[in-house]
């Protein structure tokens, strides 16, 4: 399987998982991993730009995640994807297939609700509860907590450096060839 793998942030809107991506993919780039990043927002805009946030539409948005990191995976990439992802079957069915080409280390980005809606940066909160946005994760439509991820970072009390560092002790612990 090489020394790639796949690092699958989920949580809540504005908890934290893009900003932590960022610096997570900086040190793995500091120690020659090819690294791509998978942003939710950015694949909506992008690929997915036809996609609503049905369950059949966020099943449809997960599908097509999960084809690039294992297309990615196969050929060397380290994968960060960093998607709201909110279902545990959805993310359940991620971890399956992607498996079958890459390890795969899911992280659960914890924030409260009241600090994701204090830091909104992109205003969604604040349209969602105004009733300008339905089906919005956390307030209209449940986000569903994973049950046992490999990692739980909490960014209402841990700073993004130490979120990092307990994604890459993860990182070390599962993948042997790993040297960071």
């Amino acid at each position: 399987m090489g020394s790639q793998f796949v690092i699958w942030l989920t949580g809540l809107s504005a908890s934290g998982k893009t900003t932590i991506s960022l610096q997570l993919a900086t040190k793995l780039r500091e120690h020659d991993f090819k690294v791509e990043l998978l942003d939710g927002d950015a694949i909506r805009n992008e690929l997915s730009a036809d996609l609503g946030f049905s369950r059949q539409d966020r099943r449809e948005q997960i599908r097509r995640v999960v084809y690039l990191c294992k297309l990615l995976s196969k050929n060397g990439i380290t994968c960060i994807v960093s998607v709201i992802s909110p279902y545990r079957d959805l993310r359940n069915l991620a971890r399956e297939e992607i498996r079958k080409v890459s390890p795969f280390i899911e992280v659960f980005v914890k924030c409260s609700l009241e600090s994701c809606i204090k830091r909104d940066p992109k205003g969604l909160y604040k349209k969602a509860l105004s009733g300008e946005i339905s089906n919005f994760t956390g307030l209209q439509d449940p986000y569903e907590e994973p049950l046992s991820p490999d990692v739980i970072v909490n960014t209402d009390s841990e700073t993004v450096e130490e979120c990092v560092d307990k994604i890459i002790s993860a990182i070390k612990i599962r993948e042997e060839p790993v040297s960071l």
